[in-house]
Protein backbone atom coordinates (compact mmCIF):
# COMPACT_ATOMS: atom_id res chain seq x y z
CA UNK A 1 0.00 0.00 0.00
CA UNK A 2 2.73 2.47 1.01
CA UNK A 3 4.63 1.76 -2.19
CA UNK A 4 1.52 2.32 -4.31
CA UNK A 5 1.01 5.78 -2.75
CA UNK A 6 4.63 6.68 -3.51
CA UNK A 7 4.37 5.42 -7.09
CA UNK A 8 1.23 7.52 -7.67
CA UNK A 9 3.11 10.54 -6.29
CA UNK A 10 6.03 9.85 -8.63
CA UNK A 11 3.76 9.47 -11.68
CA UNK A 12 3.70 13.25 -12.17
CA UNK A 13 6.50 15.05 -14.03
CA UNK A 14 6.23 18.19 -11.91
CA UNK A 15 6.59 16.23 -8.67
CA UNK A 16 9.58 14.39 -10.12
CA UNK A 17 11.09 17.76 -11.04
CA UNK A 18 10.54 19.06 -7.50
CA UNK A 19 12.28 16.00 -6.04
CA UNK A 20 15.19 16.48 -8.43
CA UNK A 21 15.57 20.15 -7.45
CA UNK A 22 15.39 19.28 -3.75
CA UNK A 23 18.28 16.84 -4.21
CA UNK A 24 20.65 19.83 -4.54
CA UNK A 25 18.77 22.90 -3.27
CA UNK A 26 21.77 25.27 -3.30
CA UNK A 27 22.21 24.62 -7.03
CA UNK A 28 18.54 25.16 -7.91
CA UNK A 29 17.24 27.82 -5.52
CA UNK A 30 18.28 31.30 -4.43
CA UNK A 31 18.97 31.97 -0.77
CA UNK A 32 15.91 32.43 1.40
CA UNK A 33 15.34 34.86 4.27
CA UNK A 34 14.51 32.23 6.89
CA UNK A 35 16.00 28.78 7.28
CA UNK A 36 18.88 27.03 5.57
CA UNK A 37 18.18 25.51 2.15
CA UNK A 38 19.89 22.22 3.05
CA UNK A 39 19.26 21.88 6.79
CA UNK A 40 15.69 23.21 6.94
CA UNK A 41 14.50 22.71 3.39
CA UNK A 42 13.29 24.97 0.62
CA UNK A 43 10.43 27.43 1.09
CA UNK A 44 7.32 26.45 -0.82
CA UNK A 45 7.21 29.95 -2.29
CA UNK A 46 10.59 29.41 -3.99
CA UNK A 47 9.49 26.05 -5.35
CA UNK A 48 6.24 27.52 -6.75
CA UNK A 49 8.20 30.38 -8.29
CA UNK A 50 10.68 28.06 -10.01
CA UNK A 51 7.97 25.65 -11.15
CA UNK A 52 5.86 28.52 -12.48
CA UNK A 53 2.70 27.56 -10.61
CA UNK A 54 0.40 29.22 -8.09
CA UNK A 55 0.74 28.60 -4.35
CA UNK A 56 -2.43 26.43 -4.24
CA UNK A 57 -1.16 24.27 -7.10
CA UNK A 58 2.20 23.81 -5.40
CA UNK A 59 0.43 23.07 -2.13
CA UNK A 60 -1.39 20.16 -3.76
CA UNK A 61 1.82 18.76 -5.26
CA UNK A 62 3.55 19.01 -1.88
CA UNK A 63 0.56 17.44 -0.09
CA UNK A 64 0.86 14.41 -2.38
CA UNK A 65 4.64 14.17 -1.84
CA UNK A 66 4.38 14.53 1.94
CA UNK A 67 1.51 12.00 2.10
CA UNK A 68 3.77 9.56 0.26
CA UNK A 69 6.52 10.39 2.80
CA UNK A 70 8.88 11.41 -0.04
CA UNK A 71 9.36 14.89 1.43
CA UNK A 72 9.17 16.34 4.92
CA UNK A 73 7.51 19.65 5.71
CA UNK A 74 8.77 21.99 8.43
CA UNK A 75 7.26 25.29 9.53
CA UNK A 76 9.57 28.25 10.13
CA UNK A 77 7.69 31.45 11.00
CA UNK A 78 4.93 31.73 8.37
CA UNK A 79 6.77 29.59 5.81
CA UNK A 80 6.63 25.88 5.05
CA UNK A 81 9.99 24.40 4.12
CA UNK A 82 10.30 21.15 2.18
CA UNK A 83 13.14 18.66 2.25
CA UNK A 84 13.58 15.25 0.62
CA UNK A 85 13.12 12.21 2.84
CA UNK A 86 16.15 10.26 1.62
CA UNK A 87 15.35 7.22 3.78
CA UNK A 88 11.88 6.82 2.27
CA UNK A 89 13.16 7.45 -1.26
CA UNK A 90 15.84 4.76 -0.81
CA UNK A 91 13.21 2.33 0.50
CA UNK A 92 10.98 2.91 -2.54
CA UNK A 93 13.96 2.42 -4.87
CA UNK A 94 14.76 -0.89 -3.12
CA UNK A 95 11.12 -2.01 -3.42
CA UNK A 96 11.13 -1.26 -7.14
CA UNK A 97 14.44 -3.07 -7.66
CA UNK A 98 13.15 -6.06 -5.70
CA UNK A 99 10.06 -6.22 -7.89
CA UNK A 100 7.75 -4.59 -5.33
Amino acid sequence: MKCAVALRALANERRLQILEWLRDPRKHFREQADGDLVEDGVCGLLIAEKLGVSAPTLSEHMRVLTSAKLVRAKRIKQWTMYKRNETAIAAIKRSIQDGL
